[in-house]
């Protein structure tokens, strides 16, 4: 039982709302426009990876997956809103500035893109096949897993509960697009709202998690709020 759920709530929707905008990617920002600072190359050792690993950066609070594709390059999905605007390879493969992700997160435009190991993990530590253990017999072959994520590249939609760069992975290596943080995050998020005792806590939780779903602009809160607490107090 919470014991002082609006200081909870809030703290927990400053997490998830960063979550939304993957800033486990980006951890380290330069300057008041929000850029980043291009990490230094050569810091990882490449030569236990194996084309089709499924390598997994832990951050502070989340985690971004990526597939390996051998020779130093990891293909991942990231939200980016460029190309919505231009087909220029060229310019949409520049290492994605914070600027980019976040209106690609708004907007749930995204690619799947080839960046090198250095610029996939931004300075954190990797993991390797981590999740095997949750997929024992699931495992496809490592060339299966690598052309599957080659085949899925390019510009594609964003969503936090149907497709972020864990259902990338876990479809690529798995055979099944699935997300265990956004499951986290959904039970985490009924929790709360079944909390009856915070009124306050509820509505600015169902307010970050209509964002998270979504929804049409034009739709009218009145008309989400209703069918959106039935469904979490299911």
């Amino acid at each position: 039982t919470m014991k002082n759920p609006v200081p909870q709530a809030a703290s927990l929707l400053l997490e998830k709302l960063m979550l939304l905008v993957h800033v486990h990617i980006r951890p380290f920002l330069a300057g008041s426009g929000g850029e980043t600072t291009p990490p230094v190359p050569g810091d990882y050792d490449t030569s236990s990876f194996k084309r089709g690993d499924l390598l997994e950066v832990p951050r502070t609070l989340f985690i971004h997956f990526g597939i390996y594709l051998g020779e130093n390059r990891v293909a991942h999905l990231m939200p980016d809103i460029l190309p919505s605007f231009t087909d220029d390879l060229q310019q949409i493969q520049q290492v994605v500035t914070n600027k980019r992700l976040i209106l690609g997160v708004i907007a749930r435009t995204a690619s799947v893109r080839v960046d090198t190991v250095e610029d996939f993990a931004y300075g954190g530590s990797i993991l390797v096949n981590h999740m095997d253990r949750l997929f024992e017999d699931q495992v496809l072959g490592s060339e299966e897993s690598a052309r599957r994520a080659e085949k899925l590249m390019g510009a594609t939609a964003y969503s936090l509960l149907w497709n972020n760069c864990e259902h990338f992975v876990t479809y690529c290596r798995y055979g099944a697009p699935v997300s265990f943080q956004t499951d986290k995050f959904c039970e985490t998020v009924k929790m709360i709202i079944r909390d009856q005792r915070s009124v306050l806590a509820s509505v600015l939780v169902g307010l970050a998690s209509i964002l998270c779903l979504g929804l049409a602009p034009s739709t009218t809160l009145p008309t989400i709020f209703i069918p959106f607490f039935l469904w979490m107090a299911g």
